[in-house]
């Protein structure tokens, strides 16, 4: 096993994953080492972005995973068994979905799905849980907690499934969270409160944030690293503040894809996709 610094929390050394039937790996080679930071992860839809997230938590059951370190402080995450990563999964590592309708369970109330997930890692009693739960939903600027509690997911909108999710998974203080698109049904003013949150985690309690989003300008401004993934690999890696210095030509191809406010009324390039872009890239 491999021995991580103080500094990092996460290693991935060539993950490649492969869905099972299928005749090429979804994700090939990826590499990065994760801090207590911001780390983003960009690309188009089926790039590889979101599958990189569930294989850390060991969510695909019908994928085929590979790699030589995939390292949770000291706990390898390729060869620990289910058992143990119930101890791992949702307390130590959590992960926002981007879908809360597909997230919660529809014939149970929103504010008991939250009780659970929570005493399902920390011993305490119903009322407790209750009120973590209530004082959580506050701080992710739910109005009137109480009446929420009580609602079935149907009865909520899709941004205050979303933060009830996002609630959900920051109740349990893990050492990383992967948010999967955590803002995209929220609305501007929200989006920013519960990137504070996420913010404050990071530097408040050192948590390393992994950040999956197809909204440069989100990652660019939020995160302090970026990952580029094009086709099931990493083939940039930058600081986030140096997004417009990038070399290769798929992130120049996405930032120029991208319409600006006072801008060139031209129409937009089209974003190539070249063979030779498939080549192994390692990046920590």
């Amino acid at each position: 096993m491999k021995e991580l610094n103080s500094d990092t929390i996460l290693s991935v050394e060539n993950l490649s994953i492969r869905y099972r039937g299928t005749p090429t790996d979804a994700v090939r080679n990826v590499s990065f080492n994760l801090g207590k930071e911001r780390l983003g992860i960009v690309g188009e839809s089926g790039s590889g972005k979101s599958t990189v997230g569930r294989a850390l938590l060991k969510l695909l059951p019908t994928a085929e995973i590979k790699a030589d370190c995939m390292q949770f402080r000291d706990i390898d995450l390729l060869n620990t068994p289910e058992k143990q990563m119930l101890k791992v999964r949702g307390q130590r590592i959590s992960m926002i979905l981007q879908d809360p309708k597909f997230s919660l369970n529809p014939i149970q109330k929103c504010g008991p799905q939250v009780d659970e997930a929570y005493r399902n890692h920390i011993r305490c009693s119903k009322k407790e849980a209750r009120q973590r739960t209530l004082a959580m939903l506050e701080s992710v600027q739910i109005r009137d907690p109480e009446r929420v509690y009580g609602l079935y997911p149907h009865e909520v909108s899709g941004g205050m499934g979303q933060r009830i999710m996002i609630a959900m998974m920051l109740l349990t203080d893990p050492d990383v969270v992967i948010a999967d698109e955590p803002t995209s049904a929220l609305d501007v003013t929200v989006r920013l409160q519960v990137l504070d949150i996420l913010d404050a985690l990071v530097r408040d309690k050192g948590i390393g944030l992994i950040m999956i989003s197809h909204d440069l300008n989100l990652v660019r401004n939020f995160c302090d690293r970026v990952l580029i993934m094009y086709a099931g690999q990493v083939v940039e890696a930058l600081n986030a503040s140096e997004m417009h210095n990038a070399r290769h030509p798929y992130t120049k191809g996405l930032l120029a894809a991208q319409p600006h406010i006072g801008g060139p009324r031209a129409p937009l390039p089209v974003l190539e996709r070249r063979p030779e872009w498939l080549e192994d890239v390692k990046v920590v």
